[in-house]
């Protein structure tokens, strides 16, 4: 049973109408109203499942009215459905600012977790690495692209997810080499839960040489997974790192230490546990030694 003044998020399918929850079209055909990004594609996922809920529209460019026009049916007494073009609304997609103030106002909202892309094309990609960072898309000025790419650089340890457009991709492959150089490793993901579904890993170089190569693989929605960078020589420990280590080593058991500096930084444990072990012999000889 549904709950009065109440909203509801709802993640609906990124292609295969059919990846959606039993929750997820059972609150769909229960609410008094659902809000839509755009009518015209939420009518399709509606009619697929037999769902004939009313719909109104909340885009980016009308979200503060409609935010207004939704706290009012709340107020009432209704319940209603927030869903995106596809996927989870609010992740690079409108709906942030109307879950703002439906929350501020003092009104449940409850989340109905399904598909989201960037999630799903980590999951398929097979890149090892113990953290992740979703960007989402890029600005679609090459200049600021690159200054926004630049910031991320430091980031070494961990995925970064973008989402881009196809009239885009090319540009920003070539901003991503100018930024990270050509060796760096990513894997494309387009079209996921379609049927020409492609996930595709090289490094920077060759994935634009291969999306040069078909103008079919420039088309449909990309998520990009940029692969952390190798380090120039994976035997050594670098001085972050074993800062890091140091830090924790004064403070807690070796194993422990290692185990959270290995989460923290990303380093191999092996390689770190070997190295703080190394550490800790030699102040233990020093120690006898005076």
């Amino acid at each position: 049973m549904l709950t009065k003044s109440t909203l509801y998020v709802v993640a609906t399918p990124i292609g295969n109408l059919r990846d959606i929850s039993l929750r997820a079209l059972d609150v769909l055909a229960a609410v008094d109203v659902i809000a839509a990004e755009h009518i015209h594609l939420t009518q399709r996922l509606l009619v697929h499942h037999a769902i004939h809920t009313r719909l109104i529209t909340l885009h980016q460019h009308n979200e503060r009215a409609a935010t207004e026009k939704i706290i009012n049916m709340l107020a009432a007494q209704k319940s209603v459905a927030l869903v995106t073009d596809a996927g989870t609304p609010g992740i690079s997609d409108p709906g942030a600012l109307l879950i703002h103030h439906v929350r501020e106002q003092g009104y449940r909202v409850i989340p109905i977790p399904g598909a989201n892309a960037a999630v799903c094309a980590l999951s398929a990609s097979g890149i090892i690495a113990p953290h992740f960072l979703f960007y989402g898309f890029l600005p679609t000025k090459s200049g600021e692209r690159k200054r926004k790419l630049a910031s991320l650089k430091s980031l070494t340890s961990c995925i970064l997810i973008f989402y881009e457009a196809p009239h885009r991709v090319l540009e920003c492959m070539m901003d991503m080499i100018a930024v990270f150089g050509e060796r760096r490793q990513i894997t494309i993901v387009r079209e996921l839960t379609k049927l020409f579904e492609t996930i595709y890993t090289s490094d920077l170089s060759n994935a634009l040489t291969w999306l040069q190569s078909d103008e079919n693989q420039q088309k449909g929605e990309f998520v990009l997974l940029l692969s952390p960078a190798a380090t120039e020589n994976s035997s050594q420990i670098t001085e972050q790192v074993e800062h890091t280590l140091h830090i924790l080593m004064e403070n807690l058991p070796l194993k422990q230490a290692v185990q959270l500096a290995a989460e923290i930084t990303g380093g191999n444990k092996k390689k770190l546990y070997a190295f703080a072990l190394s550490k800790k012999e030699a102040l233990t000889k020093r120690s006898m030694d005076s």
